[in-house]
């Protein structure tokens, strides 16, 4: 049989993450069993062994994509840009949670829904593994900081009002991620545009 090239071999990777995720979305984490996953991408059972460990080692690759994806616009801007607005930041951090689809590095589409889905599991996780928790908690506070250091040169250039503090005006764009994201997946909520306008007119400068 012949090698796989790097490139089929990261294709055939992605095909199973992908099929996890679906898996995932449909029916949580601790209810999809590795043969699950290996039936979904229409490979052999021991196919998925060939490219992850464990189901656990799916899931954080799974969960690291997610936390990627959806956070990176935010961060891009908040390190980007000499001194964007809270409502800037707002709008960048729902953006990426109001598509069907976005990209992955390897510039895959993945499904937003089954994505955000996930992104809600792995919260779960964290709260019963250390091996979930340690990665979420260094990028929540890589985030955080970035979002800070951002509202930060916003005081100085008089596009934030002095008066917000920096660690804790960031938690709040945090927090209104996260909310919209629960609000998406538990009750179908998908009007960011409308919900961005609102922030702008009586809620955030």
């Amino acid at each position: 049989m012949p090698r796989l090239t790097a490139e089929r071999r990261e294709a055939k990777r992605a095909e199973i993450v992908a099929a996890a995720r679906r898996c995932f979305s449909r029916e949580g984490f601790h209810q999809t069993s590795m043969p699950d996953i290996a039936a979904e991408a229409g490979v052999s059972a021991g196919a998925p062994y060939r490219y992850f460990a464990s189901k656990e080692e799916i899931i954080l690759a799974i969960a690291g994509d997610a936390f990627r994806l959806i956070f990176e616009p935010v961060e891009r801007l908040a390190d980007g840009t000499d001194a964007p607005t809270l409502g800037e930041l707002v709008a960048a951090a729902l953006g990426t949670i109001s598509g069907e689809t976005v990209r992955d590095a390897a510039g895959h589409p993945v499904d937003v829904d089954e994505l955000l889905r996930c992104a809600v599991q792995t919260w779960s996780e964290a709260l019963r593994s250390d091996e979930v928790r340690g990665p979420a908690a260094e990028g929540f506070e890589r985030v955080r900081a970035s979002i800070a250091g951002a509202l930060d040169r916003g005081r100085a250039a008089g596009t934030v009002p002095a008066t917000l503090d920096p660690d804790r005006g960031a938690r709040v764009v945090m927090g209104l991620l996260h909310g919209f994201l629960l609000q998406r997946v538990a009750f179908g909520l998908t009007d960011t545009a409308g919900l961005a306008a609102d922030l702008h007119a009586g809620l955030i400068m």
